[in-house]
């Protein structure tokens, strides 16, 4: 702890998982004080590559882009040759790199296939304890269990539990059905009921043809009327004398 002549807390690290705390000794104790490491320069940028220790497992940095490690010994292990393939395959892989990725959870038991399909059955390492999986549905392996001995009987049991309490795969959301047309309207049919009968003429029609014939009609009195017009008075029977031929 802090003294009274320096305030500042001696410098702490966690224990990676995976390893026994009681097993851990002067230099492993060193190794995880002195992280993060200084790997090599890359050779591509000239910038330093690190490896260290963070939230979800051990890691590699470089121009803050992060890269996940299988094991917290590759921390110490890592050289420089390896740790530019592990940040390559990260960038070809087409991920962020970034540093709060989840890194993949330890599996402790391979059970083997479900009896009832859909899978094989794991036992994993959970932030909050172990726990199996089968498609999608995981059920927490009680305390009282030690998850290394779980059988496939008991955790086909954990799985039903789980499932029977709704803890099963999320139900799928029903598709929304598509707007359609309205259906078609039957056809009529005739008296006879078999041919549909016909459809009255619509109005419409009839009183284009209607005022069709009226403008035919209307134009042929006007042309009748401009014949007439144009035409020469008709001679009456009377003859006409003219003034100079009536004799006094």
């Amino acid at each position: 702890e802090a003294t009274d002549y320096d305030d500042a807390k001696p410098k702490r690290s966690s224990i990676p998982k995976g390893i026994d705390a009681a097993s851990v000794d002067l230099e492993l104790a060193m190794k995880l004080l002195n992280l993060p490491r200084e790997v090599g320069l890359h050779p591509e940028s000239g910038n330093m590559i690190t490896a260290g220790l963070g939230r979800y497992g051990p890691f590699i940095l470089h121009d803050g882009k992060y890269a996940n490690l299988e094991s917290a010994n590759d921390v110490f292990e890592i050289g420089i040759n390896r740790a530019v393939t592990v940040l390559a395959e990260k960038a070809a892989g087409g991920g962020k790199g970034g540093r709060f990725q989840r890194a993949q959870p330890k599996v402790i038991v391979d059970l083997g296939e479900h009896p009832a399909g859909g899978g094989k059955m794991q036992v994993l390492e959970g932030k909050y304890g172990p726990y199996v999986a089968h498609d999608k549905v995981y059920a927490t392996v009680p305390k009282s269990k030690k998850p290394e001995t779980l059988t496939v009987e008991e955790a086909v049991a954990l799985l039903a539990e789980k499932i029977a309490k709704g803890g099963g795969k999320p139900k799928k959301t029903a598709a929304k059905k598509s707007a359609g047309k309205p259906a078609a309207k039957a056809k009529a049919a005739s008296a006879d009921g078999e041919t549909p009968a016909k459809k009255p003429a619509k109005k419409k029609a009839a009183t284009k043809t209607a005022a069709a014939a009226k403008g035919g009609a209307a134009k042929g009195a006007k042309a009748a009327g401009d014949d007439k017009a144009k035409a020469p008075a008709a001679k009456s029977g009377k003859r006409v004398v003219d003034a100079d031929d009536v004799p006094f």
